[in-house]
């Protein structure tokens, strides 16, 4: 290895690093926006602009995905060969996609046992996501989304509902 290579990355590949800058302040806590006025399966959008753009630390409770019937059903009723597309709450940029490489069973029974939509890195949309050096995981537009928990299967991301409950705005 070269003497003049970047310090090692913290998180294995594909994860992206992203610089602490993202999460500056701007125009609505770390974002130039407020969430959406009508977020997919009915979250709640106060709650929502809270974690995603006035909150580096805190999260939505355990298990709120469970008591999101509209989030619940669509994850039943998705076909086995399709996935469920998760948008930033501001922005509506896509951020992950499940399942990929495991079952919607196997999400769903990953994310229960976390408590928060867990995702893996096949999962992530890196062109607009980034993890900081803490393990948070953000949007390239200054979303906090939630932290990288890895585990032996590797980079574990409990996300926020609320945080990709955007609708798609491309």
């Amino acid at each position: 290895m070269s003497s003049t290579s970047n310090t090692a990355q913290p998180y294995p590949a594909p994860a992206v690093m992203g610089p602490e800058s993202i999460m500056s302040k701007k125009a609505h806590g770390t974002s130039a926006t407020p969430v959406q006025q009508n977020l997919r399966w009915n979250v709640d959008r106060d709650v929502a602009d809270r974690i995603c753009n006035f909150n580096r630390h805190y999260a939505e409770y355990s298990g709120y995905f469970k008591a999101v019937p509209e989030f619940m059903n669509e994850t039943h009723d998705t076909p086995a060969d399709k996935e469920i597309t998760f948008y930033d709450s501001n922005t509506g940029k896509p951020l992950f996609y499940a399942p990929r490489g495991r079952t919607m069973d196997q999400f769903i029974r990953e994310s229960r046992n976390h408590g928060w939509p867990s995702f893996r890195d096949e999962e992530v949309e890196w062109e607009n996501v980034r993890l900081l050096m803490n393990g948070e995981t953000v949007s390239v537009d200054g979303t906090h989304l939630g932290h990288n928990l890895p585990d032996g299967k590797g980079s574990r991301y409990c996300i926020n509902l609320v945080c990709v409950a955007g609708n798609p705005t491309m």
